[in-house]
């Protein structure tokens, strides 16, 4: 199980994570590639919204095959082309990460490998048997 640490001797985070988070001894570890909103079909949606959508399904999926869910996740390293897409990453990983509040670095780049991609996320979980 993993442990979140929220401190309160230093300042708050104010987008709901954990300053740290800690993973037991003997655990599995998954480290994905950076996830993208394409879909299956190759089709990229315009949004970053619905972007964010697709790369958490992926993850998901990612997951899955790895016994695992979004309740083993320890941490995201988020790339986004836009300061702007920041709230559509925040209300999609929200809602799709419940409970679990995992750390999370957020990087504004110029841009990512094709033009119409605006959000990549890697994703580190771990897990006990």
């Amino acid at each position: 199980m993993l442990t979140n640490h929220v401190l309160d001797s230093i300042y708050p985070h104010t987008n709901n994570v954990a300053h740290a988070v800690e993973v037991p001894a003997a655990a599995r570890m998954v480290f994905t590639n950076g996830q993208v909103g394409t879909r299956p079909d190759g089709t990229t949606p315009e949004g970053a919204g619905e972007q964010a959508e697709v790369v958490f399904e992926r993850t998901r999926e990612i997951l899955a095959a790895a016994g695992m869910t979004f309740a083993d996740v320890v941490r995201f390293t988020v790339y986004l082309t836009n300061r702007a897409h920041r709230d559509d990453f925040f209300a999609v990983r929200d809602r799709v990460m419940g409970d679990n509040k995992p750390g999370a670095t957020i990087l504004i780049i110029d841009g990512l490998a094709r033009s119409e991609l605006k959000i990549e996320i890697e994703t580190v979980a771990a897990k006990t048997n």
